[in-house]
């Protein structure tokens, strides 16, 4: 742990989809140590136990004073994706609190909070900084498509979803740690803010690209990753839905990444699309369809998001769509890795190394 103690604002959303990236930070974070959520409505409960059903030793606070009394965090993390990465207003007080108090504050929203004037004149007054974590390199620095991925020779695979905020993420990181744990050197990449916050070594900011460089910048990641690491196996974390017409994904990651198979995330139990409710959720044999045609490989595996279903209905499904598909089906928050990773390794022939 790098000793930076993190407090992760996530006021009225923990649990819900616009909290994913304080979800993202209490189940994993290699740049940080989680001290705390804030979250009025969920005060005095475990993070760990509100999200997945075991206690974490991670408090949830009402206020940030409550948190202080308890804690002695370093940085301020904005815990929430909030549609068009805007600040929510009532939580600018919180922050101007937070930078009175000499806290460093993190976002990975799209709105640029270090060239907010208020609120970077407080940083500078208290010896705190401002860091926006949503940004992409200069334009000279970045790279056009240039078909070097094929120098790559381990399999790429994909965690890509029906819909978005759907877990794509930590189900990747989820399939990384276990392999690694198991022998087989695997690498992740992400392509969000929230890999970005967990200290993701490769990491793209996929939906701030300009689009002429996105499929070479996700080449890049994949390519670093590679000639850096020599892993066995390199798993890119998806955006986005692949038919979310709001929050599109998938498509340049299977392309750009010249992915061998794609692991497709769905939630049975959601009935509207994520920000979306006029839309219903879509048949995911569109979604199947899209992902083996793109990427010329039958699909990996299919995993659950089990919101909104309880223990019988992730087996029900789990048994549909197994039969519907013929692939594994699982939920590697219920069920543990085991798993994916049986059906990874046996799909790409993956050996432990010595």
């Amino acid at each position: 742990m790098s000793g930076l103690k993190a407090l992760v604002m996530c006021e009225g959303h923990f649990g819900d989809p616009t909290g994913k990236t304080a979800h993202g930070l209490v189940r994993y974070s290699d740049l940080y140590e989680i001290v705390g959520v804030l979250d009025s409505g969920l005060a005095g409960r475990d993070a760990g136990q509100v999200l997945d059903g075991k206690p974490n030793g991670i408090p949830i606070f009402a206020s940030l004073d409550a948190a202080l009394a308890a804690t002695r965090p370093t940085h301020f993390v904005m815990g929430v994706a909030t549609d068009g990465g805007r600040l929510p207003e009532s939580y600018r007080p919180v922050v101007r609190a937070a930078l009175r108090k000499g806290l460093h504050v993190v976002s990975g929203l799209h709105e640029k909070l270090e060239q907010d004037a208020e609120l970077a004149a407080l940083a500078k007054e208290h010896g705190a900084t401002i860091k926006d974590v949503r940004v992409v390199p200069p334009r000279e620095e970045q790279h056009f498509f240039s078909g070097k991925i094929d120098e790559v020779t381990c399999p790429v695979v994909a965690v890509l979803g029906t819909d978005s905020a759907i877990g794509k993420r930590t189900t990747a990181r989820v399939l990384v740690k276990a392999l690694n744990a198991q022998g087989v050197k695997a690498v992740f990449v992400g392509t969000g803010q929230t890999g970005r916050l967990q200290g993701a070594r490769y990491s793209i900011i996929l939906d701030s690209l300009v689009n002429d460089f996105l499929t070479g910048e996700i080449e890049h990641v994949v390519w670093s990753a590679w000639k850096n690491e020599s892993p066995d196996i390199i798993v890119v974390e998806g955006q986005g839905g692949l038919t979310h017409p709001g929050y599109p994904g998938g498509y340049e990651i299977i392309c750009g990444a010249r992915v061998k198979g794609v692991i497709l995330q769905h939630a049975p139990g959601r009935k509207t699309l994520d920000g979306f409710p006029q839309y219903p959720m879509g048949d995911p044999a569109r979604d199947v369809a899209i992902a083996e045609t793109l990427s010329g490989h039958p699909l990996v595996a299919i995993t659950l998001n089990h919101e909104a279903l309880d223990k019988a209905g992730v087996e029900e499904w789990k048994k549909r769509l197994a039969d519907r598909f013929g692939k594994p089906v699982t939920d590697v928050l219920l069920d543990g890795p085991q798993p994916l990773v049986d059906a990874v390794v046996a799909r790409f022939s993956l050996a432990k190394r010595a």
